[in-house]
């Protein structure tokens, strides 16, 4: 089965909107648990404009499932990754003026100082990802660095509608690039702009166990609810992974 980590980033996005102690990210996370996913992603960025340090470090201490912190290859954001010890980070490229992380990690251009930040963690005894394109260098790349396992990222593939020419080419960039980071010996996630539409034949990839996935179930718990957004992307998933068996 393939594990489904939720973040709930936009949760936080919608308390920072007023500065109030409501949504909260915490309560949130336990609704997920609840309901069925197997962890919580959460992106402590530089500008705090919406996980805050507090729900990091609670998050530590409710989550019962795998929590996972993504960050980026910033020392500050590194030291407080060392002091909570989340059971993952995954590494990601930040740039102030993105609404979202825009790609993956340039681990060609940027490998010694990747390389340094996931020598670190590990040494704490954190598993680290790294959020990668799904291009062949990079994933080959992954496992030199010491990275336990690689994102893949969805973005470009959800660009497309599912079935059409463009998806179908960018999913068999994601199985490609699959491929390599498993013959490497690396854990495989995939995530990024995946919604109910779009999530199942990214699931049903070979080899894939884990999804990070927040936008589009925290969007629907605006209409449905938390548990019900969990669970029908659970079933989403659930399907895909059913589907791609049968072939």
């Amino acid at each position: 089965m393939v594990r489904l980590l939720i973040n709930v980033d936009h949760v936080a996005t919608l308390r920072q909107q007023r500065d109030t102690v409501y949504p909260d990210p915490v309560v949130a996370s336990g609704m997920c648990e609840l309901a069925g996913a197997d962890g919580i992603t959460v992106h402590l960025r530089e500008d705090r404009r919406h996980i805050q340090e507090r729900d990091v470090r609670i998050l530590r201490q409710t989550v019962r499932g795998a929590l996972n912190l993504e960050m980026a290859v910033v020392p500050s954001i590194i030291d407080i990754a060392l002091e909570v010890k989340p059971d993952m980070c995954t590494l990601v490229p930040e740039k102030r003026e993105e609404r979202t992380t825009e790609g993956g990690l340039d681990v060609r251009g940027h490998g010694a100082e990747i390389g340094r930040a996931v020598r670190r963690l590990r040494d704490a005894g954190i598993e680290v990802s790294l959020f990668i394109d799904p291009e062949e260098a990079a994933a080959r790349a992954c496992a030199d660095l010491g990275a336990t396992q690689a994102e893949l990222h969805t973005g470009d593939y959800c660009h497309g509608k599912v079935g059409t020419v463009e998806a179908s080419r960018e999913l068999a960039r994601l199985g490609e690039a699959g491929r390599i980071v498993v013959d490497a010996g690396l854990r495989l996630a995939a995530g990024h702009g995946l919604d109910y539409a779009n999530v199942g034949p990214v699931a049903g990839l070979a080899n894939l166990e884990e999804m990070s996935i927040g936008h589009a179930i925290v969007s629907r718990a605006v209409f449905v609810g938390m548990e019900r957004a969990v669970l029908d992307m659970r079933e989403a998933i659930d399907r895909g992974v059913r589907g791609a068996h049968r072939e």
